[in-house]
């Protein structure tokens, strides 16, 4: 069990933006990639941290693990006492909200912290800091997911970690809204996004993977998913690339943080 929290939360008020769905290619991966260690743990419980104004999108990620992991528990956290007031009366069975921030303050450490669009606002050189405490918080075998989306969720990207830091990388767009891979680079994490410039991985990443699209262009006439699949195949021989055709039908492709992370 990790130390007691402070007690003032720690971080600052967001936007607070969020919609319904709109974290779905997120909480789709998640259970994907995560629910067994859920099904596992004595306590499975998930943080949706930063959940906004609404509490839509902690109600969804509950239903969501669910779906892998009956006895998942969520638990929404905010910085934002008036946000914490009016979700409340959307508690339900796994489901509850508390008022905190940085500090994750639960007597357990969770299994899932998930932080989308919590980072949107703060400095590139605050983000270390910031992953190292909630991964500080996190249970054996726990997992960080921290990322960007759009407001109605068709673009987006994360970066998971583990205790011992970032692991990957994961692009994840509705295929049918996408003129090119590199329309992601908008959304990718504070980590990541003011490196997308010549010399760093990230932008030759993007190059490339522009590159596969356009070279896989034939296979349009067979839908965007195929188009997609053929490209991630492609990308997968120059970049370490860590799923297989059944996540990339899901519109994903997930790459090894090392060969994307920022150079010093």
């Amino acid at each position: 069990m990790s130390p007691r929290p402070p007690s003032r939360p720690v971080g600052t008020v967001t936007r607070g933006t969020t919609n319904p769905n709109r974290l779905r290619r997120m909480d789709r991966w998640i259970a994907a990639t995560h629910g067994a260690a859920l099904r596992r743990a004595d306590h499975p419980v998930a943080v949706d941290l930063g959940y906004g104004a609404a509490p839509w999108t902690a109600v969804e990620l509950l239903h969501r693990l669910r779906t892998v992991a009956p006895r998942a528990r969520v638990v929404g956290i905010e910085i934002e006492p008036a946000r914490v007031a009016a979700a409340l009366p959307y508690e339900q069975d796994g489901l509850t909200f508390r008022h905190g921030g940085f500090e994750v303050p639960l007597p357990h450490d969770p299994l899932l912290i998930r932080a989308a669009n919590v980072l949107r606002q703060y400095d590139e050189d605050q983000v270390a800091d910031v992953w190292r405490r909630l991964t500080a918080r996190l249970a054996p075998g726990g997992l960080l997911v921290e990322g960007t989306c759009d407001e109605i969720g068709r673009r987006h990207v994360w970066v998971a970690l583990g205790p011992e830091g970032p692991r990957t990388v994961t692009f994840a767009t509705r295929l049918g809204s996408l003129d090119r891979p590199s329309d992601l680079a908008e959304r990718l994490p504070k980590a990541l996004i003011h490196r997308n410039v010549p010399g760093e991985p990230v932008h030759a990443f993007l190059r490339d993977f522009d590159r596969a699209w356009a070279a896989a262009a034939p296979y349009a006439s067979y839908g965007a998913r195929q188009r997609w699949i053929r490209t991630a195949r492609a990308l997968s021989a120059d970049w370490p690339v860590l799923d297989r055709p059944a996540r990339w039908r899901q519109g994903e492709v997930t790459v090894a943080w090392g060969a994307l992370a920022p150079r010093d």
